[in-house]
């Protein structure tokens, strides 16, 4: 019996991915407003299963984002591991935030809806990406490669405002205006 509670729990969660990654993408496409039957399609389920999933939008955006959040906050460490020195993480990092910050495509809208059940995730991100950041900022520190002068929040707050997509300003844009932002902070000997 237990086997079957267990096979029942893994189909629920491939199920919940399932549907996150479809928001995600739906979100990128059409904005946080888009329809649910559209998110139920990309995802292979039935309106009622999301909702099941999801009682409310709110519910489904904060579910989503938190996942992205929460994917991007775990990027960092696992960057400072892996990369060749500490700015060449805080490049890649400030890549997949910028990446981040573009498909939120309506998010702003969401967040300033009034929608008690969006309050926090701004607070969310703050919570969460800013010392993740603050972690790159310090290796970056340590190591002599970025001025001392630089807060987790001001280079957010700047990678946020260069990340403002538009007709004629998108992705590639932001991801070279981020660089170059990088690039002016990065100390050299």
């Amino acid at each position: 019996m237990s086997e079957s509670v267990g096979v029942r729990q893994a189909q629920a969660q491939r199920t919940r991915g399932a549907v996150l990654a479809a928001a995600a993408a739906v979100f990128v496409d059409q904005g946080v407003q888009a329809p649910i039957r559209d998110i139920a399609e990309r995802a292979g389920v039935g309106v009622g299963t999301i909702y099941r999933n999801f009682p409310t939008r709110a519910d489904l955006v904060t579910a989503v984002y938190r996942h992205q959040i929460d994917t991007c906050t775990a990027l960092a460490p696992r960057l400072l591991e892996e990369s060749a020195s500490p700015f060449a993480a805080l490049t890649c990092w400030a890549d997949a935030f910028v990446e981040f910050l573009v498909t939120k495509h309506g998010l702003g809208a969401a967040l300033g809806s009034g929608d008690p059940g969006l309050e926090n995730l701004h607070a969310l991100m703050l919570d969460t990406l800013v010392p993740a950041c603050s972690t790159l900022l310090d290796a970056c520190a340590a190591a002599d490669e970025l001025s001392l002068d630089i807060t987790a929040y001001t280079l957010m707050r700047a990678i946020g405002n260069l990340s403002i997509t538009g007709p004629d300003y998108d992705q590639a844009d932001a991801k070279h205006m981020v660089a170059t932002l990088l690039a002016g902070c990065r100390h050299t000997a």
